[in-house]
């Protein structure tokens, strides 16, 4: 705790999504200064919910995990009454069936026609023993998966699916992708366990765990804005601020400190200063470079510009039939949409009683037609929904359109020279963290933004000499 000799440090906050509110839930129980300076006009970022005449439509599918338990344990008790647990059911489209998510074993052997599966099994393994005898780094996306999976498997099960996902070839993407947001394919793991005991280890090219098939949840009848909501109580509670439709147009440096924040007010069309002792800010890299007011080398702002984000265009559908989908969401892999989700299934209260919501997930860019959502998008979306026999057009009753410009960083092949250094330009201003998914560049789930928050916070707290 402070004490009279240590002076109470002010900290602006930049971003009000999990990891700008859990930073500074962390720091206010330090009795820090807290002033969070939120954009939107609800908090919470992607993780949140927007309420459309009387219903609540996530910003796609965003639930707390249990893995970080001391995340978890506080979260609980931070969400308290409103907390529902809900075990996980998530499905794939595979195969003109409906499979667990992630895909298991006995369900490839399900969804691939014998043939294929004896070729695909055959390239996994020959892929597995020529890169044990000739190891090599992959240099990009394409090779990073036919190391993994093997060269029939890539083209089979991954290729296109992951071209229509971004956009462009796998050959454009970085291998470090695969390594930091690919699923692990629980199927073929279980073959390179086999191929392990014949003596043939797997590649060093390793995807992320997948979702556990067993997990529970955790929710709450207003959808995913609870949470954000929850945090920023608490926030306020503690004497913290919590400001909204406050965009930062400039961060002011001197001597290599960040000493002020400006932001916009939206509502009054005001510039308000804000003075700090430290900053933590969660807005994607790229602008954060931009709104700097201290000297940037033409390379920095180079390889800012370089560093991109994949914007997500999400479809809020109020539907007239009082159950859509089997599961909580579903992946489709050949569809306009890449995931849709029905958070009735998981407790979200629907007005009125006999309808439910939808959330219908698409990739895109600012401006393009599904950025636009023409007619002929909606007409795409709507046809794919009755082949997939989730609701017909005349069901539809509402239709909200919600964007993000930064849904996703894009590991276009070559960015970690530009990554580096523009994380080395900001990591020189020694009172300012930049994390989060936008603001580290990186694909936390939702309790790893918060530690990441807590984490920015407590270095903060270490620097401070405080706690």
């Amino acid at each position: 705790m402070t004490t009279n000799a240590t002076p109470r440090p002010k900290v602006v906050i930049i971003g009000g999504g999990p990891t700008g509110l859990y930073a500074g839930r962390t720091l206010v129980e330090q009795e820090v200064e807290v002033i969070l300076l939120e954009k939107e006009s609800v908090p919470g970022g992607l993780a949140t919910s927007h309420r459309k005449q009387g219903n609540f439509y996530d910003m796609g599918v965003h639930m707390l995990h249990e893995f970080d338990k001391e995340i978890f344990e506080d979260m609980k008790g931070i969400m308290g009454e409103e907390r529902l647990p809900v075990q996980l059911d998530a499905k794939i489209r595979w195969a003109g069936s409906f499979y667990r998510y992630p895909l298991q074993f006995v369900d490839m052997i399900k969804g691939i026609p014998p043939l294929k599966l004896a070729w695909c099994v055959m390239g996994l393994f020959g892929s597995q023993f020529y890169y044990k005898m000739f190891p090599r780094v992959p240099k990009d996306a394409e090779e990073a998966l036919i190391q993994l999976y093997g060269n029939p498997l890539y083209k089979f099960f991954f290729k296109d699916f992951t071209e229509r996902y971004w956009g462009f070839p796998t050959t454009e993407i970085s291998a470090k992708f695969i390594t930091t947001k690919m699923p692990r394919l629980t199927a073929v793991d279980v073959l390179k366990k086999v191929f392990a005991k014949i003596g043939i280890k797997p590649s060093k090219v390793e995807a992320v765990d997948s979702a556990l098939l067993d997990e529970t949840l955790h929710y709450s009848k207003t959808g995913a804005e609870m949470m954000p909501r929850r945090l920023v109580k608490t926030i306020q509670d503690e004497g913290g601020q919590v400001l909204l439709n406050r965009e930062v147009t400039t961060v002011q440096l001197r001597e290599g400190r960040v000493v002020s924040v400006t932001a916009r007010n939206a509502e009054t069309g005001a510039e308000e200063i804000y003075p700090c002792d430290y900053c933590i800010s969660t807005m994607p890299m790229p602008w954060l470079v931009q709104r700097m007011d201290g000297e940037v080398a033409p390379e920095v702002r180079e390889s800012a510009g370089f560093l991109r984000y994949k914007p997500i265009t999400v479809h809020g559908l109020l539907v007239n039939k009082p159950k859509c989908l089997s599961a909580l969401y579903i992946y489709y892999r050949e569809r306009i949409f890449h995931r849709v989700g029905d958070p009735k299934n998981a407790g979200l209260i629907v007005t009125p009683a006999d309808h439910s919501v939808l959330i219908v997930e698409t990739t895109c860019e600012e401006g393009d037609d599904k950025w636009n959502a023409t007619d002929a998008v909606r007409n795409q979306i709507i046809e794919d929904l009755e082949i997939e026999k989730i609701c017909t057009r005349d069901q539809i009753v509402e239709w909200h359109v919600m964007h993000c410009v930064t849904g996703y960083p894009i590991f276009r092949l070559g960015f970690e020279e530009h990554f580096d250094r523009v994380k080395a330009h900001l990591g020189a201003v020694t009172n300012l963290r930049s994390v989060g998914r936008q603001g580290g560049f990186t694909y936390p789930n939702m309790h790893g933004a918060m530690r990441m928050g807590a984490n920015a916070a407590k270095s903060i707290l270490e620097q401070a000499k405080i706690g």
